[in-house]
């Protein structure tokens, strides 16, 4: 009596297991995505060796904006690995980047970015962001590979996976 109990429970641990590795298994392929950060591209904000998940859902009814923090596929490299950096042009802008600052369409104005690690650096542009494409760049600018200096500047509206959600290592927090 006993041992058919234990093997009723260990059948309904079966079960209930394999039920939840399938429901992540579904829920990581639609809705989430996750990510290793392996460069400092994006410091301070979010720091080398850090785990972050994204929303793959995050673009269903609207565009990616301007300073999202994207995961997406690359065009050039090692594409098995999944980049992650700003949104900084979007499609048909004109970007050129002064003395480190970014000016968007002519303006004398350069976008206001608190983010940025240190003082950045060197004259770009000017940069055309085709349509349904975006000019990214780390937010360590100085330490950073990204639509500055790629042969294929600029992310395809397809090759984006997610928006960037939170880390979950080392520390949790949410990215704004």
């Amino acid at each position: 009596m006993k041992e058919r109990k234990f093997k009723k429970e260990l059948l309904n641990l079966f079960r209930t297991v394999v039920i939840a590795v399938i429901f992540g298994l579904f829920i990581q392929s639609t809705i989430t995505t996750s990510a290793h950060v392996i460069s400092g591209s994006m410091e301070d904000t979010i720091m080398t060796d850090s785990r972050v998940m994204g929303l793959r859902v995050s673009y269903l009814f609207c565009e990616p904006e301007r300073f999202d923090i994207i995961i997406f596929q690359p065009t050039e490299g090692d594409q098995s690995i999944p980049h992650i950096k700003r949104i900084i042009g979007l499609p048909n802008e004109e970007i050129r980047i002064v003395d480190g600052r970014v000016f968007i369409n002519g303006s004398t104005v350069p976008l206001d970015e608190d983010f940025i690690k240190g003082i950045s650096q060197g004259n770009f542009g000017p940069f055309n962001v085709p349509e349904n494409s975006y000019f990214v760049m780390g937010d360590n600018r100085n330490g950073s590979s990204d639509s500055r200096h790629w042969h294929n500047r600029y992310v395809p509206r397809g090759n984006i996976i997610g928006k960037l959600y939170f880390s979950y290592f080392p520390i949790p927090h949410l990215l704004g």
